[in-house]
């Protein structure tokens, strides 16, 4: 079975990639995971925030933006203290100023799935990349998203981690054209 390069080096990128990567997400807490996640992945390997899945999945109550944005300063030094995490002070600081400001995007566009998808028009992006050094790390997309986010108070989310966050989260499909996953992904579209 054909996958994209990236997923082969180890099980647990091939199980995400074959479950997960690049499924159209609508469901507002797991935008959230995934934006909390990536920007702890801010200078480290995708592998290394995989890893440590499950125990942000505990330290962040599940990724529940409400319980989040009202983390207090012991919530903060007890992630600071907290080995299974990335433990970053500006990227754990971000996170809650993050769920703040995700909470005022859900209340103004009724979730933040509405308003992400909203700047495709509910219509996804479908790459059609050969080799996986045709993909890029940012486009005109993702500057305008994370510029958006920018402007609303949000850290920790250039147009890079942005790109990576639509690729996650199907709003591109960024599958190679000979991976199994890319025709499976496409029909989710339809």
């Amino acid at each position: 079975m054909k996958r994209c390069e990236w997923s082969a080096s180890c099980e647990l990128y091939t199980e995400y990639h074959d479950r997960e990567w690049g499924v159209p997400v609508f469901d507002d807490r797991k935008h959230f995971e995934f934006l909390i996640l990536e920007s702890a992945q801010a200078g480290l390997s995708w592998i290394t925030i995989l890893k440590k899945r499950e125990n942000y999945r505990k330290a962040y109550d599940n990724f529940e933006p409400k319980k989040v944005a009202r983390y207090t300063e012991a919530k903060k030094a007890e992630l600071l203290a907290n080995a299974g995490i990335v433990r970053n002070r500006l990227k754990i600081e971000s996170s809650i100023i993050n769920a703040q400001k995700f909470l005022e995007i859900q209340k103004e566009a009724g979730s933040f799935s509405n308003y992400i998808w909203g700047f495709i028009n509910g219509k996804p992006v479908v790459g059609k990349w050969r080799n996986i050094g045709e993909i890029p790390a940012k486009t005109e997309l993702s500057d305008k998203i994370s510029l958006d986010l920018k402007k609303r108070g949000f850290k920790f989310l250039g147009s890079t981690i942005m790109y990576s966050h639509l690729q996650a989260t199907g709003i591109i499909n960024d599958h190679l054209m000979d991976c199994f996953r890319y025709k499976e992904i496409k029909k989710l579209y339809l």
